[in-house]
């Protein structure tokens, strides 16, 4: 394993802790798995609040933010928080307007966020709604959309929401156009290389050098088909024809497309994936908006990337463009 840390106990804490020095009129650390707001809101406003594993970067924690996020909660690499620590992260989010709680759609996170909701209902009485992102397209088939996982795309509910949430809108209406936005929201990912998590100190899975996987998780799991690598066009229009499958864009529509790096993968790959499905958008006579290329949702040093298409109406589109502040993205 050759990786720049001291000891493979302290990755996660002392990532945190650089982070917030680096950005610290951003972010701040309450308590070490904790990272709220710097500057907190000049008017109460609906709180939004994820959590997950680290080894994501940006995501979990970087999209804490003007306009985004008012706080996560953090678990070590791949592994969810504590619902203690995901109820503290709603009590720091709370203005007195009600909590959205926004994630990924996986199990122990899932649970421990069930467990932290009770939680504050029963000592603080604080409201809380959920949305899962549910946007990775190879984890399910379409007739079981709540199975599948949240990936790169929970990005886009993380910027509508909390545009949203600024406007002072109510708990209610944060909530509808979060879920407005996963509804709209397709991502699939394809990996060449496997990652190692430091706590481990070995690849999660192994790759052939010649091969590659369509489909694979953020954490490893298994994709559609792994066979020889292909040219970056081929990748580019299989991944874009899953989600168009799917999203049936046409002449008029709006979209926004993110093309992601897992991590390892350059930003010259990138926008060699993004000038072919750009091209194969303007077939479809539909138009981009905010076009995002990459490292916005990572799997460690993962080399591979990771197609969304978010589908846009007027209301979503005027909140993709509002205002939003964070050491990632800005708007």
């Amino acid at each position: 394993m050759k990786k720049i840390l001291n000891k493979p106990e302290n990755y996660v804490d002392e990532t945190l802790a650089g982070l917030c020095l680096a950005h610290n009129d951003i972010y701040c650390q309450p308590q070490p798995r904790l990272i709220t707001r710097s500057k907190k809101a000049n008017k109460p406003k609906v709180g939004i609040v994820t959590g997950g594993g680290s080894g994501h970067l940006p995501v979990f924690t970087g999209y804490v933010g003007e306009g985004l996020l008012d706080a996560a909660a953090v678990g070590d690499v791949f592994a969810s928080p504590s619902a203690d620590l995901m109820a503290d992260a709603i009590r720091e989010a709370n203005s007195g307007l009600g909590v959205l709680l926004l994630y990924g759609n996986y199990g122990g996170d899932i649970m421990n966020f069930d467990m932290a909701t009770e939680t504050v209902d029963f000592e603080d009485d604080i409201r809380c709604t959920t949305v899962l992102a549910a946007d990775d397209v190879a984890s399910a088939k379409p007739e079981e959309a709540h199975k599948r996982r949240g990936v790169a795309g929970m990005i886009y509910g993380f910027k509508m929401a909390g545009a949203k949430a600024e406007e002072g809108a109510t708990l209610d209406e944060v909530t509808r156009i979060a879920q407005k936005t996963m509804e709209n929201t397709r991502t699939i990912g394809c990996a060449l290389t496997s990652c190692t998590l430091p706590a481990v100190g070995h690849p999660t899975f192994e790759i052939g050098e010649d091969e590659m996987e369509m489909g694979m998780g953020i954490h490893g799991e298994p994709g559609i088909w792994r066979d020889k690598l292909r040219s970056a066009d081929d990748i580019a229009q299989e991944m874009f024809e899953r989600l168009q499958t799917e999203l049936s864009l046409k002449t008029g529509d709006k979209v926004s497309v993110l093309v992601n790096s897992l991590g390892a993968t350059p930003l010259e790959e990138l926008y060699i994936l993004y000038n072919k499905i750009a091209q194969l958008i303007d077939k479809t006579g539909a138009t981009i908006v905010h076009p995002l290329v990459g490292r916005y949702a990572t799997s460690m040093e993962m080399t591979g990337a990771s197609l969304t298409l978010c589908k846009l109406d007027d209301e979503l589109e005027a909140l993709m463009n509002a205002p939003a502040h964070c050491a990632f993205w800005r708007v």
